[in-house]
């Protein structure tokens, strides 16, 4: 069995092929943020042409409707509200497609085959462009009533707050997110994060957002990926110091909060084990 598995991001896109449960050819290139989905679509079609696969797994960077295989919005990309694209894709590869939440499927990829591996409950955050955030209990993705179950990135972490993209304040993405990291600063999030003294505030918010989770959810694992969640230990270490500083000791949740393994291809290998879901 051949699986096309899809990355769609606010920043870049990666398609991949498996052969079972080897990757086998992986293409990433950048988004074109004006293109919209007929130009993401289309380098899809024209990337995967050659390919041969018999289903496909797509991680959205934005909410989806699962149920309806649709996507309700995107903060980061215009053009992506309310568009079927689990219909589109069907129609032009001519095989099963099912998508989700690029966040939902970097937990169940994280859960499966990286850093959570033969843990439960797993949260995965993606912390790059956006922040999102998933669940995955008992070897599969937890996406509450509405397909909204994870939006960690629109909780509030500093009331009154400038305002986000979603038209809150003070959210977690609009906080701590690499789009408005540089649009603040000046500078991109990498640079940013060498910085030790910026690290040190920085991870007092970060840390706020990730003690909600701990302590609602008591996950066995927390898993943060996307492109700032590769800084390492220079983030990693003040991270876990923040939390232990705000979750008291009269909490006993763990706190295991990790770097994803399988870094950029976290999404990939959930969007191949997403497929299992494919009716």
């Amino acid at each position: 069995m051949r699986t096309l598995a899809i990355d769609i991001g606010g920043t870049k896109f990666t398609i991949a092929l498996f052969d079972g449960e080897r990757m086998i050819q992986r293409v990433s290139e950048a988004t074109n943020r004006d293109g919209g989905p007929d130009w993401m679509l289309g380098r899809v079609a024209a990337i995967a042409e050659s390919w041969r696969f018999d289903r496909c797994g797509v991680g959205f960077g934005g909410p989806v409707l699962f149920d309806a295989q649709r996507v309700a919005l995107s903060t980061h990309v215009g053009g992506w509200s309310g568009f079927e694209l689990g219909a589109v894709l069907r129609d032009r590869l001519k095989v099963p497609v099912i998508i989700d939440n690029d966040a939902n499927v970097g937990a169940l990829g994280e859960a499966r085959a990286g850093a959570a591996r033969g843990l439960d409950p797993v949260f995965y955050m993606t912390l790059s462009t956006g922040i999102g955030g998933g669940i995955v209990s008992q070897g599969r993705i937890y996406r509450g009533a509405d397909s909204y179950a994870g939006e960690i990135g629109h909780t509030t972490v500093v009331p009154d707050g400038p305002e986000c993209l979603c038209g809150a304040r003070g959210c977690l993405e609009r906080m701590c997110c690499g789009l408005w990291l540089e649009r603040d600063h000046g500078i991109p999030a990498r640079e940013l994060l060498t910085d030790p003294s910026f690290v040190e505030r920085y991870v007092v918010l970060l840390a706020r957002g990730l003690k909600t989770i701990i302590m609602l959810l008591n996950p066995a694992r927390l898993v943060v990926g996307g492109g700032i969640g590769k800084a390492g230990p220079a983030l990693f270490d003040p991270l876990r110091a923040e939390l232990r500083r705000q979750i008291t000791s009269w909490s006993r949740a763990r706190i295991d909060v990790v770097p994803a393994a399988l870094a950029d291809d976290s999404v990939l290998h959930g969007a191949l084990a997403l497929t299992e879901e494919i009716s």
